[in-house]
């Protein structure tokens, strides 16, 4: 299944993203145990990958459709889902699509973030 979500998220337009997400949510939406708390998980990633202003409680929970923030700090906080077997199946996911190709490279400088020695991803390699 997961070459079938890579291979969609390569080729589809951007206007199709959310179907291709939505397929992919389909592989991780075993974890959550209530269809609710599913669905709410489901329109957050959405919201959080959409073109909303500011990624707050308020704005998040309105473009999702919700009157407050409440369902998605319940969400968030005290919901039911399994976060690690999510983080799991994101990872096998992640991993499918870049293989062992290196995550990091070298980046120069001495004055910005992130620079300096930076791990490449690959059996504990550092630049």
């Amino acid at each position: 299944m997961a070459t079938n979500i890579a291979h969609a998220i390569d080729s589809a337009p951007i206007g199709h993203w959310p179907e291709v997400l939505g397929e992919l949510f389909g592989s991780i939406a075993h974890r959550f145990r209530r269809v609710e708390v599913r669905d709410r998980a489901r329109r957050y990633l959405l919201a959080l990958l959409d073109r909303v202003e500011r990624k707050n409680g308020w704005q998040l929970a309105e473009a999702i459709g919700e009157h407050g923030p409440q369902g998605v700090q319940r969400l968030l906080n005290t919901a039911a889902w399994d976060a690690d077997g999510v983080r799991d199946d994101l990872r096998a996911y992640v991993l499918a699509h870049l293989g062992d190709e290196a995550s990091g490279f070298l980046k120069n400088g001495s004055k910005s973030c992130g620079v300096g020695r930076q791990y490449t991803g690959t059996a504990g390699d550092w630049t």
